[in-house]
C-alpha cells in the first residue's frame, strides 16, 4: 500500500466529520425511522452505502487516469481539496442556524423503498459529490494507488457512514431532539465547521 496510516486516519476523520454535518441523508434516515422505526431505516442506510462505494471508486480511478496524463496534477489537487474543506467549513459555520427540512416522499414503507431512497439521496447529495470527487484526492497520491489502497479507501468510505447511520437510527429519540432544537443544531454545525476548516488547513502538510 502507498497510503500511510496517517493518510487513512485523516481521511477516516474527514468522512466522520462529513457524516456529522446534517444534510439530506440525516433527514431521510430520520424521517423513515420516525415513520416506521429502525426496521424502516436500515434499508436506507444500505442504499447510502452503495453511493458511498461508487463515489470514491469514481474519484480514485478517474483522477488516477488524469494524473497519468498531466504531471504535477496531484500537487494542485491537494490545494483544491484544502480549499474545498475551508469553503465547506466556513459555509457551515456561517449557516449554522439553518434548519434542515424533511421530504415526505422518502418515507414510503417497504425495504426496497428504503433502499432506493437511500441510493437516490446519496447519489444526489451535493455534499457527498463535492467531498468524494473534489476533496478525496487531496488525501492520497492517486497516481500511485494500489489495489490495497483502493480497498482501504472504499472500506472507510462505506464503514464510517454506515456505522453512523445505524447508530443514528438506533438512537432516534436523541437525534430527533437534536434536529428539532435550533440551538443544538447550531452548536453541532459550528463544531463540524471548525473541524472541516482544521482538515483543510492540515491537508497541504500531510
Amino acid at each position: 500500500m502507498s497510503a500511510s496510516a496517517l493518510d487513512l486516519a485523516l481521511y477516516a476523520g474527514a468522512v466522520a466529520i462529513l457524516f456529522a454535518t446534517p444534510g439530506p441523508v440525516w433527514v431521510a434516515l430520520t424521517a423513515r425511522a420516525l415513520s416506521g422505526g429502525f426496521h424502516a431505516a436500515w434499508p436506507l442506510a444500505l442504499g447510502v452505502v452503495v453511493g458511498d462505494a461508487l463515489w470514491p471508486a469514481l474519484a480514485v480511478f478517474g483522477v488516477a487516469w488524469v494524473v497519468s496524463v498531466f504531471d504535477g496534477f496531484m500537487a494542485t489537487l491537494r490545494l483544491v481539496a484544502s480549499g474545498i474543506f475551508l469553503v465547506m467549513g466556513l459555509g457551515l459555520i456561517r449557516r449554522r442556524h439553518r434548519v434542515v427540512a424533511a421530504d415526505n416522499r422518502l418515507t414510503r414503507p417497504g425495504a426496497w423503498a428504503g433502499f432506493t431512497a437511500g441510493l437516490a439521496v446519496i447519489l444526489g447529495n451535493p455534499k457527498a459529490i463535492l467531498f468524494y470527487m473534489g476533496a478525496l484526492p487531496g488525501f492520497f497520491d492517486l497516481g500511485h494507488v494500489t489495489a490495497g489502497d483502493v480497498g482501504a479507501i472504499m472500506a472507510i468510505s462505506m464503514a464510517v457512514p454506515l456505522a453512523g447511520n445505524l447508530v443514528m437510527a438506533a438512537f432516534l429519540g436523541r437525534i430527533r431532539t437534536l434536529l428539532k432544537s435550533p440551538a443544538a443544531l447550531a452548536r453541532l454545525n459550528l463544531v463540524a465547521g471548525l473541524l472541516l476548516v482544521a482538515v483543510g488547513v492540515a491537508i497541504p502538510f500531510t
